[in-house]
């Protein structure tokens, strides 16, 4: 099922999108009263069952992309993220000198965790705020989120599905020379309107195999990445059984698992990202976001 939630005149609502039809069906009345995405990943052992069968009977109508918000516009905490989990981006990132004067090529032993400000969410088709002024190298990561939906702690590698809900996209806008400058990484991540997620959370039911999705992202039409989930240095087990090893872990916690090789700082010279360029990421099956700088 491909969730969605919709800005309206009376509040946000979730809707279930046919993507083929370019449909959405309105299904905030058949939730408990204020409930929105947060609620429902919640509540999904009632609630998924319920959607399954009722849905089909509310009508359909085209979806607006100005309408679609954020999966899940207000995290409940900051966005869980990794660092560096492709090796072709530990490759070009170590080439850029940005934080190892000697370009080594070190694969991290461990993943390298930080987080996202919950401010920094923004739709999947609004623009980016370059903030100028504040920063002047705003580069693009495009990512595949995980959405948890059973929380806990001291998860398994082998029990780490089971607490999987679903999956969004994320674009990891980062402030780079914020990044390099504080050196942990939490500010040059977290300004405001630089985390793009969605369009879609999808359910875990509709991803039979996560390695065999492939994320992208083009900038003004050229393709800048292209990587198989596959790729991932630590996959979706190592990282929820790392992350909740000493953490719990909550219904809705998002975590972003890292972005291929072809951001902007891995070329030579680096391919910021200016007012008026056109970002798109996409990964199979879970749909497209396009964001302009504006």
């Amino acid at each position: 099922m491909k969730l969605v939630t919709l800005s309206t005149g009376s509040g946000p609502r979730v809707g279930v999108v046919d993507a083929e039809a370019g449909t959405v069906r309105d299904v905030s009345d058949l939730l408990p009263a204020g409930s929105g995405m947060l609620e429902v990943i919640e509540g999904w052992a009632e609630l998924g069952p319920l959607l399954a069968e009722r849905t089909g009977d509310l009508p359909a109508r085209p979806l607006d992309p100005a309408e679609v918000l954020a999966p899940i516009p207000i995290p409940r905490r900051d966005i869980f993220c990794v660092g560096k989990n492709y090796r072709e981006h530990v490759v070009e990132f170590s080439r850029s000198g940005y934080d190892t004067p000697d370009r080594s090529e070190a694969v991290p032993e461990h993943p390298v965790l930080f987080t996202k400000a919950t401010t920094a969410v923004t739709g999947p088709y609004a623009d980016i705020d370059p903030h100028h002024g504040v920063t002047s190298e705003v580069d693009y990561e495009a990512e595949l989120a995980v959405i948890i939906g059973r929380g806990g702690r001291g998860i398994t590698r082998e029990q780490a599905f089971d607490h999987v809900w679903g999956y969004t996209i994320v674009n990891d806008v980062t402030a780079r020379d914020l990044q390099r400058a504080h050196k942990q990484w939490m500010l040059g991540k977290s300004l405001d309107t630089h985390c793009p997620m969605g369009p879609y959370a999808v359910t875990v039911d509709e991803v039979p195999d996560v390695t065999a999705l492939v994320v992208e992202s083009f900038v003004n039409g050229e393709r800048r990445q292209s990587a198989s989930v596959k790729d991932l240095i630590f996959d979706i087990p190592d990282l929820i059984a790392t992350l909740s090893a000493g953490i719990t872990l909550l219904p809705g916690d998002i975590i972003a698992t890292g972005t291929p090789a072809g951001v902007g700082i891995g070329f030579d010279p680096p391919k910021f990202l200016t007012s008026g360029d056109v970002v798109e990421v996409a990964i199979t099956g879970l749909g497209a976001q396009r964001s302009r700088v504006a």
